[in-house]
């Protein structure tokens, strides 16, 4: 009996993952801004992912450009195995041109793919008032880099959340405290997977 029980135990360990580094590369969304960091979605992920180590190298304001700067400083540092790419927003909302945000996206997943590491790209949105051509276009990116470049896509990462006043900041911009379980839950969902 106890050989037996030893036997299942071994077989359950060999099951085990590995261990695999993530890395959040991304703006005020990841960054936790307005809110305590250790409730920000990025710190609830780390702790769904036991055995595995979470590294948040968010920023708020950054855009797409700031991301391909930081880029590779943050995998020589982190030598992630998967990067959790949520950029682009800001260029939406300062107006940068979209054909710049995908060409900056599509480098930073290149650099990422250089390393050996995956990448799930995670969608944003920005508000209908920047007019619906620019919507639009601004939206169209990240499924278009997931179509072309072959990368999981979470659509939206808000979607969830962002029409709900009780789980948004004062800004509308920024979810609160109340939302960043939500987010954590939908994006853990495609994180699973790709772990394995």
């Amino acid at each position: 009996m106890i050989k037996m029980l030893v036997a299942v135990v071994m077989a359950l360990l060999s099951m085990t993952v590995a261990a695999k580094s993530i890395l959040v590369l991304g703006d005020s969304i990841s960054a936790g801004y307005g809110i305590e960091t250790d409730q920000g979605w990025v710190d609830l992920l780390q702790k769904k992912l036991v055995g595995h180590r979470v590294y948040n190298e968010s920023v708020s304001g950054d855009t797409s450009a700031g991301g391909v700067a930081r880029i590779g400083k943050a995998l020589a540092l982190y030598q992630p195995d998967l990067v959790l790419l949520q950029l682009g927003a800001n260029d939406g909302l300062r107006g940068l041109s979209p054909a710049e945000m995908k060409a900056n996206l599509t480098e930073i997943i290149r650099r990422v793919r250089d390393t050996g590491a995956k990448v799930l790209l995670l969608g944003m949105k920005i508000p209908p008032n920047y007019g619906k051509r620019y919507v639009d276009m601004f939206y169209a990116i990240y499924p278009q880099l997931a179509k072309e470049l072959d990368v999981p896509l979470v659509p939206f990462i808000l979607e969830d959340v962002v029409l709900d006043p009780d789980k948004m900041q004062i800004d509308g911009l920024h979810p609160n405290a109340k939302a960043q379980p939500v987010i954590a839950d939908k994006i853990a969902a495609y994180v699973l997977p790709l772990l394995n």
